[in-house]
């Protein structure tokens, strides 16, 4: 039994089939999907997706690539969906800036001000916040200490390894593991892994991206959280029924909701 913290089924590369990779992901064990809002571009799948499956749920947010295109009139629209259930993706991220400086500044400006605007207003909505970080550790922990975020929590998604970061477990906040895990070349994560508290651990996809070995080069989809709880299994020397139990109780923790299916 495993919940699929962050999927992107709302995405183009589902749009033929994405009933199918649900079903098949219900089949083997997977017991809940939440699809992080990037852009409100996909947002409307997103919706029909979670009005179509119980186990789906959804978030709203910009992705830090989309941060021009915020709009808080938005976000209030899509949070009083009763299956939106947090806020994000949203963060920091600096690993495509610009070549000029002071278009790099203010790209990162920019970024930081609509970063702690979602996080402004997942406090008024009293949701846990999605956090994209690359690149931007020391950034992301500032901003997130002195804007409050402790008061609703969340996920460091996709969580870098950075043990920078590791103290916002005492700050009501998860790291969402997933396929990058069983790469070869995650040593640092494999190495931070057994660092990060058990009860703060929780698995995503990511899908249609960073699909886990031994599927790596093809798309990725929430069935394939099961090796990246093998790996978790492995490396922290836990049965593979201990990882998913444990990252369960922990989504349901977290996003709440889950526990209305589970």
């Amino acid at each position: 039994m495993i919940i699929d913290t962050h999927c992107h089924l709302d995405n183009k590369q589902y749009y033929e089939d994405v009933d199918e990779v649900i079903e098949n992901a219900l089949k083997n064990g997977i017991k809940g999907f939440l699809i992080p809002g990037a852009d409100f571009e996909d947002l409307p799948q997103a919706i029909k997706l979670s009005e179509k499956y119980k186990e789906v749920f959804f978030s709203v947010g910009i992705h830090p690539y989309d941060a021009p295109s915020y709009d808080e009139n938005i976000m209030k629209e899509y949070v009083k969906h009763p299956k939106c259930i947090a806020i994000g993706e949203c963060g920091l991220d600096y690993f495509r800036l610009p070549d000029d400086e002071e278009e790099k500044l203010q790209e990162k400006q920019l970024q930081k001000e609509v970063f702690i605007s979602q996080i402004k207003f997942a406090k008024k909505v009293k949701k846990p916040l999605i956090v994209h970080v690359r690149d931007a550790s020391d950034d992301s922990k500032t901003i997130l200490e002195k804007y409050g975020a402790h008061e609703v929590g969340g996920v460091l998604h996709c969580y870098n390894a950075s043990e920078h970061l590791l103290s916002l477990s005492e700050h009501g906040f998860y790291f969402g593991i997933g396929g990058v895990l069983t790469f070869n070349n995650a040593k640092k994560l494999v190495e931070v892994l057994p660092k990060i508290p058990l009860e703060k651990l929780i698995i995503e996809t990511d899908a249609p991206y960073l699909t886990p070995h031994p599927h790596r080069g093809k798309r990725n989809e929430p069935f394939y959280t099961k090796f990246v709880c093998e790996k978790m299994a492995e490396i922290l020397n836990l049965s593979d029924e201990e990882v998913q139990n444990l990252t369960t109780n922990n989504a349901k923790k977290l996003f709440k909701e889950f526990s209305s299916i589970i």
